[in-house]
């Protein structure tokens, strides 16, 4: 009873570990990725009760009621969707024994305690969710203005009329002008798959 007392309070009783490339396949994370769709596996952190997956397109996390049940449920994060800021990370102090990685994941705030040993690890980690955040911050901006700029051309096309010009064939024209205009900068400012920026910080 004591030893679990102890071990809530040092924060010992869920603490994470960042598992290697060669053991993912022995995680239960990994039936959940999607391999068939190119998805791969670049960060796993595992503790008694929870799995966190991160991969190029999503967190995947596996999160157990207890360290002794065999219950869970499972979440899946697409980041195009559920846009990753607030990321920090807390070091250990000289009694610590794990570090913390904490940031915004959508509407979900996640806090993961990992072994202090692997504080390397979990820095390359941070470094990829950093720059994961800047990317979709910056293009969500993007995405923005090309939608306001697609606005100001319409209001100040709409100002211009001519005798003979075909109104039927304006707006069908301009209509299939801005449908392929935004599908054009959302696929262009949407990223859905983010490898290149886990192959550049990851050094597992």
């Amino acid at each position: 009873m004591f030893g679990k007392v102890a071990a809530d309070v040092l924060g010992l009783s869920n603490v994470g570990t960042v598992i290697k490339p060669a053991d993912y396949d022995k995680v239960d994370s990994d039936d959940y990725v999607m391999h068939e769709d190119g998805e791969k596996i670049f960060f796993l952190i595992k503790s008694k009760s929870d799995e966190y997956c991160f991969t190029n397109k999503a967190l995947i996390h596996l999160d157990g009621t207890s360290a002794v049940s065999k219950k869970r449920t499972l979440y899946r994060y697409d980041y195009y969707q559920n846009h990753i800021s607030n990321v920090s990370l807390e070091t250990a102090g000289t009694v610590d024994l794990d570090v913390e990685l904490k940031f915004k994941l959508g509407s979900e705030l996640y806090s993961i305690d990992v072994q202090k040993k692997q504080l390397e690890d979990v820095k390359d980690l941070y470094k990829a969710l950093i720059k994961i955040a800047e990317i979709t911050k910056d293009n969500a901006s993007y995405l923005q203005f090309s939608e306001q700029s697609l606005n100001i051309a319409s209001t100040t096309l709409s100002r211009i009329t001519s005798a003979e010009s075909n109104v039927v064939n304006q707006f069908k024209e301009l209509n299939e002008f801005a449908f392929t205009w935004l599908k054009e900068k959302k696929q262009t400012y949407v990223v859905k798959d983010f490898g290149f920026v886990f192959e550049k910080y990851i050094n597992n």
